[in-house]
């Protein structure tokens, strides 16, 4: 008797193609049931008929939720350039100008936009009355005309420093 007329080596042959066979159905039942699983979540509450409808609606939300974005991205815009032309860029120098008055009761004052244009306001206080002046400032210089104090350019200086906070730069 050979190798190849063996039952016993038929038998060993067969019994490891069953145990092969056992092993990859395990596997594809498992891969079958995750496959399963997937679909009923992607599938949910969509019939297979109904599948391209859904795609369908899907994508126009997805439009209508794009042209959304660039709405609000516009309007984001409109606000930080509108926000760029309000004043919020401040500036507050007390002094005592005539040494006979006491205390610091004279002030000069600088309201300037994130362009750093605006006005300074300033307040001369003596006895015999308060003086109040403004001028306007134009990207932190004096318009032909006027020309400010020593503390006009100081309150100035302080305003100009200032970090607009909460706002980065956008395109204008």
């Amino acid at each position: 008797m050979g190798i190849i007329e063996s039952p016993f080596l038929w038998i060993g042959i067969l019994s490891g193609g069953i145990f092969f066979l056992f092993i990859w159905n395990v596997f594809l039942t498992h891969s079958l049931s995750r496959i399963k699983k997937h679909s009923e979540i992607f599938y949910s509450g969509v019939k297979a008929n109904n599948l391209e409808t859904s795609i369908y609606e899907h994508m126009q939300r997805t439009k209508g939720l794009e042209k959304d974005l660039k709405e609000l991205a516009d309007f984001s815009n409109k606000v930080y350039i509108l926000a760029g032309k309000s004043t919020h860029k401040i500036g507050l120098i007390r002094f005592n100008p005539f040494k006979d008055v006491g205390g610091d009761q004279s002030f000069a004052l600088a309201l300037l936009d994130r362009e750093k244009t605006g006005v300074v306001i300033s307040s001369l206080y003596t006895r015999e009355g308060t003086r109040i002046y403004a001028k306007p400032v134009h990207k932190n210089l004096s318009l032909e005309g006027y020309s400010f104090t020593e503390e006009e350019k100081e309150a100035i200086e302080r305003a100009s420093v200032k970090k607009i906070e909460g706002f980065s730069q956008a395109s204008s």
